[in-house]
């Protein structure tokens, strides 16, 4: 008798008991802003997954972008608050909270920014139910001692934070003590995204690169956090040694014109593309020989979990949550940030020594499915919202 396969985690069936009080969970993801970014990512993957039967799911932004855009044609109902005064914005979104759906059981709100948490307290204050507040902490930003201080007011007024890795869970004590409950849920890949996708393959003719080109790519915001100058000066080292060597810098931000400038003052203008935003990323993230993430500060690193989904070879940088998810010298390569020459030597190591590439390639695919996928990241936001449900009460002024 053959044995069975084991199961693939990523797809196991889930059963849930009914919903306390019937109907169906009402769940309001609120949004700091509309543009791109891992915690936009993030909320699309999950909304587009829930479980729509048992979840009534909507999503409120504070300003229009083209993440609002994503989740409209997604079918997603998105309400977009795009008022700058904070205590406007919390009368708005209290209001939004008080017309619940017919069935709703609860509302649970998760926001990366104190505006949003602001606003379920605003709703105690009037005498009404408060929501089970869940807030997810993706960011790895120093904050200033003002922003912790205000920090540790609010968390004792939220039910349950996110954290999106162990060392966000290390910054969120740091930052707030331990006013309230952390879970651990990695961010999760879309498999049926990234797992199958077959490579851009006119990316060369787009933009006039040799048919013989190999391909590095970085996909990240142009943003000084990212690491793109540490990259840029490791690029020069990385073609004197692989002369077919071209670098994709893929993604849009504040820093694009000062980091074209700086490739050019590199000599490296000519091996080096800035593609500006594109919307086949898993297309383009298929047709690299090596992806890179040079951050100096990441929480978790959701685009190299897609590039290994993806069976791309990566390197990133050693910081905050991306060892989490990399096995140096097993599923990627690790170097220290801001280090052009290990990045460089890492890069070049990668392209040259094509069964090492591939072997931790094929590891980091695998590694995905079993840890990473977005189905299990569903799954355990879905059951913190079952607890909310469960937990739902009225404010405390109203209890006899």
């Amino acid at each position: 008798m053959t044995p069975l396969a084991p199961a693939d985690p990523c797809y196991q069936p889930v059963v849930r008991g009914p919903v306390p009080g019937g109907g169906r969970i009402r769940v309001v993801e609120v949004l700091a802003t509309g543009t791109n970014g891992g915690a936009q990512e993030h909320v699309y993957n999950l909304v587009s997954r829930i479980d729509h039967d048992r979840y009534d799911v909507s999503v409120v932004s504070l300003s229009p972008g083209s993440s609002v855009r994503k989740l409209q044609r997604a079918g997603i109902g998105v309400v977009v608050f795009d008022e700058p005064d904070d205590a406007v914005a919390v009368g708005m979104l209290a209001a939004h909270l008080l017309t619940p759906a017919p069935t709703s059981s609860t509302t649970t709100c998760t926001g990366p920014r104190s505006w949003a948490r602001r606003r379920p307290l605003a709703l105690e204050r009037l005498g009404m139910r408060r929501p089970y507040v869940v807030s997810t902490v993706h960011s790895s930003r120093v904050r200033s001692l003002a922003d912790r201080d205000e920090l540790r007011r609010l968390t004792p007024h939220m039910d349950r934070l996110v954290a999106v890795s162990r060392a966000i869970v290390a910054k969120i004590a740091e930052e707030r003590g331990d006013a309230a409950p952390v879970e651990l849920i990695y961010n999760g890949v879309d498999l049926s995204r990234y797992d199958h996708q077959e490579p851009c393959c006119t990316l060369r003719e787009e933009y006039g690169l040799p048919p013989d080109a190999q391909l590095v790519g970085v996909v990240a915001r142009l943003e000084p956090e990212k690491g793109h100058p540490t990259l840029l000066a490791a690029w020069p080292e990385v073609v004197r040694r692989c002369p077919q060597a071209y670098l994709l810098v893929v993604g849009e931000g504040s820093q694009r014109d000062a980091l074209e400038a700086l490739a050019a003052e590199l000599g490296i203008a000519d091996h080096v593309v800035f593609t500006g935003r594109r919307d086949d990323v898993p297309a383009v993230t298929a047709a690299l020989d090596v992806a890179v993430l040079p951050s100096y500060r990441e929480a978790q690193g959701l685009v190299i979990l897609e590039a290994m989904a993806l069976g791309r070879p990566v390197v990133a940088s050693n910081v905050g949550g991306i060892p989490e998810v990399i096995d140096d010298g097993v599923s990627g390569l690790l170097v220290p940030p801001g280090d052009p020459v290990a990045l460089a030597g890492a890069i070049v190591r990668l392209l040259t020594d094509h069964p090492y590439a591939d072997l931790l390639a094929r590891r980091g695919h695998d590694l995905v499915h079993e840890r990473f996928c977005v189905e299990l990241m569903v799954r355990a936001i879905e059951s913190i919202y079952d607890d909310g449900a469960r937990a739902v009460r009225l404010p405390r002024e109203a209890v006899g």
